[in-house]
């Protein structure tokens, strides 16, 4: 017996130092207590890991992904192609049923870091993607020792956004962003929200708030669907809203367009029968048309429809058209070269009354005073020749016949009487009557035509002022509005 159990002990030698040896076996291979307990972990966890299925030991459990996100930045808005380029810092975050541990066999480590090439990672991607944006790869993800994986990476989003443009530059967007899973449907996968929405809707924390939109908060909503009645997936939506900042706009668009109206306006205050109106309101029209295509490449484009602003400059366009077409109507007006018929009769009826509602009475005054001045060194001297040659001075042109035939009979009976030269001075006489007498008539009429040309000058001068203030006020309140909803 004492020999039988002897060598039963020294077949168990072997055994007792191989147990007692400075490593333990696991998975094929030594690990020695020295080796540090990240790598022991890594390999305890990967070894015989499979990253080709679902990490979950009953297939009937369904795995919830939650995901969060926050906006980095509002890289650029493409209003032509409806792309949002946007920089958001993403997070999700599940549990992996193979990749949990002991912290106490692994010198109290409750977190590692694993590769994302290693493990499964849930295929979640965002509907409205319309290109590949320039991300950094993030090579890893957290794991825990609850099985809890957290992948965090930063992503540079081009997503389609339907644009509305019709504001600019008061506009406000709101743009989608739905991230679901593409293959696995809602018995799979289910998504749910990391955070509390109220906390995701104001999260300003990490924006960059310096460029040319605002962001005013970001929306959360949860929904399930179906494509033609098969399975359902689910998907979470994030309206990321933003606001563009007008005051660049401001200045370079809208106020030399109001400028250069303001001078249209003014411009009304030049006197109506000078030539200078026509040539400021000309150049004004060409100073506004080469402001247009200077200041066309601001402004968006697209195939759907046209911004506000743009009608604004094209009706602004069409008022220095029809001022422009105002002026020249006047001065045609109040600049008749020939004789003309005088004004008639239900013209001038019209005429005080538009005097007495647009309160210029003081205006005929001053247009006649106005004539008389301009005329006042011609007739002196036209009334002085004609009071020397002739005491009498007809009225009517028939009049003045008859007197030209009577003096034709006196020049004949002078010309048995007197000599050569009188009849000759009689003519002469004669002839310069005449065309004084024509140019009074031709200075009644254009007076007349003149004070015609003003009073219209003042009405439409006020009609085009009303317009351009409706205009400038509906315009002026929608913008308000808009910008401050």
């Amino acid at each position: 017996m004492v020999p039988t159990a002897l060598g039963a002990l020294l077949a168990l030698l072997p055994l007792a130092s191989t147990l007692q040896s400075p490593g333990a076996q696991h998975g094929g291979r030594m690990l020695e207590p020295s080796e540090p307990a990240l790598r022991r972990l890594s390999h305890f966890l990967l070894a015989h890991y499979q990253k080709g299925t679902r990490p979950v030991r009953d297939w009937r459990t369904t795995t919830n992904v939650a995901i969060d996100l926050m906006v980095y930045a509002i890289l650029s808005v493409d209003e032509k192609n409806q792309v949002l380029t946007t920089y958001i810092w993403y997070r999700q975050h599940w549990t992996d049923e193979f990749l949990r541990w002991d912290p106490a066999h692994f010198d109290n480590l409750t977190q590692i870091s694993l590769p994302v090439e290693s493990i499964w990672v849930p295929d979640i991607l965002i509907n409205e993607f319309v290109d590949v944006g320039k991300s950094p790869h993030v090579p890893y993800v957290y794991v825990s020792h609850h099985g809890e994986v957290q992948n965090l990476k930063p992503i540079q989003v081009m997503t389609a956004c339907s644009l509305d443009i019709y504001n600019f530059p008061f506009d406000v967007q709101n743009c989608s962003l739905t991230f679901t899973s593409w293959l696995h449907h809602i018995r799979d996968i289910n998504l749910s929200l990391w955070r509390q929405p109220e906390l995701v809707k104001f999260d300003r924390s990490v924006f960059m708030n310096q460029g040319e939109w605002e962001l005013l908060y970001v929306l959360s909503h949860f929904q399930e669907f179906s494509v033609k009645s098969s399975d359902s997936y689910a998907e979470m939506k994030f309206y990321v809203v933003i606001r563009r900042r007008p005051l660049f706009y401001t200045v370079s668009l809208l106020l030399p367009s109001i400028f250069l109206m303001v001078m249209d306006i003014v411009g009304f205050y030049l006197p109506p029968h000078s030539g200078e109106r026509v040539s400021f309101k000309i150049t004004l029209l060409l100073g506004y048309s080469v402001f247009l295509i200077i200041v066309s490449d601001t402004l968006p484009a697209t195939a759907v429809g046209t911004p506000l602003i743009g009608i604004y400059f094209v009706v602004c366009m069409a008022l220095l058209v029809i001022s422009l077409t105002e002026t020249i109507l006047i001065v045609h007006l109040v600049h008749k070269q020939d004789l003309q018929p005088h004004v008639p009769e239900w013209v001038k009826h019209l005429l005080e009354r538009a005097t007495i509602l647009l309160c210029i009475r003081d205006r005929k005054k001053f247009s006649q005073s106005r004539m008389q001045s301009l005329d006042a060194s011609g007739q002196v001297e036209n009334n002085d020749s004609t009071a020397k040659l002739t005491p009498y001075v007809c009225e009517d042109p028939r009049e003045c016949g008859a007197v030209g035939g009577t003096r034709s009979a006196l020049a004949f009976a002078g010309r048995t009487e007197g000599s050569a030269a009188l009849q000759e001075v009689l003519r002469e006489t004669t002839a310069i009557r005449q065309l004084l007498e024509k140019r009074e008539e031709f200075r009644d009429v254009a007076r007349e035509w003149l004070q015609v040309g003003y009073v219209l000058d003042v009405l439409l001068f006020r009609v085009y002022l009303a317009a351009v203030l409706a205009y400038s006020i509906t315009l002026g309140t929608l913008w308000s509005v808009w910008r401050d909803a």
